[in-house]
């Protein structure tokens, strides 16, 4: 059985400056997301449609619901959290 074991991030704060890399992280994610599914020959639809390859979401990120912009923000800042909880530093140059 699979038991998922990520990185330890408790005592990760993030400062300003990350919180705001992370907010742009996050709109890459989606956008890298939305071009996968365009190029799989997704489109807008009202609603998600597998079967016809239709989604809401394929819109530009601050057009997403926050339901969603909070997906990519949990991916963008757990990875942050993660780069810095292995020992790595994140500067801006």
């Amino acid at each position: 059985m699979y038991c998922p074991q990520p990185i330890d991030t408790t005592s990760v704060e993030l400062s300003e400056e990350l919180k705001q890399l992370g907010e742009l992280l996050a709109e890459n994610v989606h956008d890298v997301w939305a071009l996968g599914r365009i190029r799989e020959g997704w489109t807008y639809g009202e609603r998600r449609d597998d079967a016809l390859r239709q989604t809401p979401c394929l819109v530009p990120y601050d057009e997403l619901p926050e339901s969603e912009k909070d997906f990519d923000r949990n991916t963008a800042m757990n990875t942050i959290k993660a780069i810095l909880a292995l020992g790595f530093r994140i500067e801006k140059e």
